[in-house]
């Protein structure tokens, strides 16, 4: 389905050939103004809610028509649906019912788990994600547009792979660029995550999360901590030790004809130059943004003006 043609206020029509922080225009200017929101505040007429998923209820937060074409954002690892909190509005004016929710395990899906399978399993794999995912587009009765966030981009390939016509176009955000243990490409640290089990692995994630490493915002780094009160302690171990075992998907990727962007941070956990590589390998446009590896947070009025233009590609 093709663009409604509404725009964001603002925020000038896209331009299908430029992405990422390259262009100086409003979008770049509302994000260098972006001030530190209350991110346990949803935006004004957001809504929440649940959807039953194969592995328990996960928490949804949206906006928009709910009969719009739909943009499914999901979060990765210790995320959350309120990583595209200041993404919703935008997509929202723009005419698309935009949806994010937490994947099992993770802050309000928490209760989300291998228990609730048939037959019930002891551990979160790619298929308890794959599976959750898959379900949530098929609920829409149509296609979506899916946005995939860091180990989520990994679940996102999965479920194209095995169901590519729910797909309208693919977005892979901080995505890991590199199969098998997709850590060994992760600056400084890259060279010793094989050798850390997943119980340590996820220690440290943790740690460097709420230790701030990364110096993130003030009221950011209070509602970052704040999640993992509920997030699932085992669920975080299992998807460290599935991003030691990540997926090469690249020829199918490669081989598919729908609109692909591969978005990232110029400081992001691993290096531009693999970046930059998985891209060309799969065929996908490339957006770089200013920031590290959370640009739905730092630069919302870009990616959200670059994902409009990749909606319209996909006619």
């Amino acid at each position: 389905m093709a663009r409604t043609g509404r725009r964001i206020p603002g925020v000038p029509e896209p331009d299908p050939g430029v992405y990422g922080s390259g262009l100086v225009d409003e979008a770049a200017r509302l994000d260098a103004a972006q001030p530190d929101v209350d991110w346990s505040v949803p935006p004004p007429g957001a809504v929440r809610g649940v959807f039953e998923a194969p592995s328990g209820t996960l928490a949804t937060l949206a906006m928009g028509n709910p009969d719009a074409p739909r943009v499914l954002l999901i979060p990765g690892a210790t995320g959350s649906k309120e990583d595209f909190a200041l993404m919703l509005p935008q997509l929202a004016e723009a005419g698309y019912y935009a949806l994010s929710c937490d994947i099992a395990g993770q802050y309000e899906s928490a209760g989300a788990g291998p228990e609730h399978l048939v037959p019930p399993r002891k551990h979160y794999d790619y298929a308890l994600f794959t599976d959750d995912l898959l379900a949530l587009l098929e609920s829409g009765g149509g296609p979506a547009h899916v946005v995939g966030y860091s180990f989520a981009a990994i679940v996102a390939q999965l479920a194209f792979e095995r169901r590519p016509e729910l797909f309208r176009t693919l977005t892979l955000l901080s995505c890991p660029p590199e199969p098998g243990n997709s850590f060994r490409g992760v600056q400084r640290i890259g060279r010793f995550s094989g050798l850390a089990s997943p119980r340590v692995g996820a220690a440290l994630m943790i740690w460097g999360i709420r230790s701030n490493v990364v110096k993130v915002a003030p009221n950011r780094i209070r509602f970052v901590r704040s999640r993992f009160r509920l997030t699932r302690r085992q669920s975080v171990r299992d998807i460290f030790g599935l991003m030691q075992h990540a997926p090469d998907l690249r020829p199918v990727l490669a081989a598919a004809t729908l609109p692909k962007l591969v978005a990232v941070g110029e400081h992001d956990l691993w290096p531009l130059a693999l970046h930059r590589r998985f891209a060309q390998a799969i065929g996908a446009k490339i957006a770089v943004y200013r920031g590290g590896h959370s640009p739905s947070e730092t630069s919302p009025h870009q990616m959200s003006r670059d994902l409009l233009a990749l909606f319209s590609s996909a006619g």
